[in-house]
């Protein structure tokens, strides 16, 4: 192997590992806000005072987790010379805080 094909290789694999990087927190993404769906959903059909209390806490933290992971992926997608994140926003919305 020449050096110029060793130097493409090791280029080939950065990218590779940027995408697959990015992907990952994507995925981070999707789970944390279908958790905190999920729960919002739940949330939105209990009555009862006490465990409505206990769920509110449950998707304020679920809440948190995604704005964490949305985080993470704005940074990962601004490593990767991406700037602009409308996509991020109209895909991944932050869920809204519950009183």
């Amino acid at each position: 192997m020449t050096p110029r094909e060793g130097f493409e290789r090791l280029e080939r694999e950065i990218v590779h590992e940027k995408a697959a990087t990015l992907g990952r927190a994507g995925e981070r993404l999707e789970a944390a806000l279908a958790a905190a769906l999920a729960l919002g959903h739940t949330l939105d059909a209990e009555r009862d005072p006490a465990r409505r209390e206990a769920l509110l806490r449950e998707y304020e933290a679920a809440r948190r987790q995604v704005v964490a992971a949305r985080l993470m992926l704005v940074i990962q997608r601004e490593a990767l010379g991406l700037r602009h994140h409308r996509d991020v926003d109209r895909q991944f919305p932050e869920p809204p805080r519950r009183a």
